[in-house]
């Protein structure tokens, strides 16, 4: 947990309003004015950033400030970014920005970012009070799946009997039909999985978003926003679907965090 939501009386950036001329601010996410970061919330950089906010009204910017010298994108910079906003998410409604938002000042952060955006932004928290991306996953078993293929698939058998034992160089043809039967079925097995699990969480009404595959063996990639505090109804949801999947998909669950997959909320600079 990063991040605390505390009582806060009256509005602007706080004690720590300067910025120096070698120095800009890091943008992570924007959250109500009442959240206030932990002291051991800490940021991109090396060492780590502390955290503050610039606040505006009802809604606040979680920031910290980088140097101007240090190029970002560092893996463990996308951890920092990532752990402070799936931290935050646990305890206050938060609209993560994409990894790489800075902006000049903190004056900057409260006048372009969040100054006459209020009304949108406050609304934006609200419908996200109380919700958090999950992800789920999962990967086919690539033994059982194969021939879970050339059980249901007789050209796919046949092929396969062509290839036993054969040099590659004189079953090239064959080895390439077979793989296009493999990859065909697959990408059909795939999408017939994908709604089996959308249909097992259906009872939670979550969000959706079915995202592309990582590697061909994936059965399942979906990102649901749902409410955090039915984490452990879909823990149990999805290990009944993985015991019915037993050996066939190895399922995992990411999360809870920040709801990236659900915000369309424009970062510094894009304008609108």
């Amino acid at each position: 947990m990063s991040t605390d939501r505390t009582e806060q009386n009256g509005n602007g950036t706080g004690s720590d309003a300067g910025t120096g001329s070698d120095a800009a601010v890091y943008v992570y996410g924007i959250v109500p004015s009442d959240v206030e970061p932990e002291d051991h919330a800490r940021g991109v950089g090396e060492p780590p950033a502390e955290i503050s906010v610039v606040r505006s009204g009802r809604v606040a910017a979680l920031v910290s400030e980088i140097p101007l010298d240090r190029p970002l994108g560092t893996p463990d910079d996308l951890t920092a970014h990532a752990e402070l906003l799936d931290g935050t998410v646990t305890v206050a409604p938060v609209l993560p920005l994409r990894f790489g938002a800075v902006l000049t000042d903190r004056d900057a952060v409260a006048s372009e970012l969040l100054e006459g955006h209020e009304e949108e932004l406050v609304s934006a928290l609200e419908q996200l009070d109380g919700l958090a991306q999950f992800v789920v996953k999962g990967r086919y078993v690539e033994r059982t799946i194969l021939q879970e293929i050339l059980d249901e698939n007789t050209d796919a058998a046949q092929l396969r009997e062509q290839i036993r034992g054969q040099s590659e160089d004189a079953t090239r043809e064959a080895r390439m039909a077979l793989g296009e039967i493999i990859n065909a079925t697959i990408e059909s097995k795939r999408a017939e999985d994908t709604r089996r699990t959308v249909e097992a969480l259906e009872s939670f009404d979550p969000m959706v978003n079915e995202r592309p595959p990582t590697h061909e063996q994936d059965a399942v990639h979906i990102a649901v926003l749902m409410k955090l505090d039915e984490q452990d109804r879909l823990e149990d949801a999805l290990r009944e679907l993985a015991q019915e999947w037993e050996n066939r998909v190895d399922l995992n669950l990411l999360g809870p965090m920040a709801a990236y997959d659900f915000i369309t909320k424009s970062d510094p600079g894009e304008g609108g």
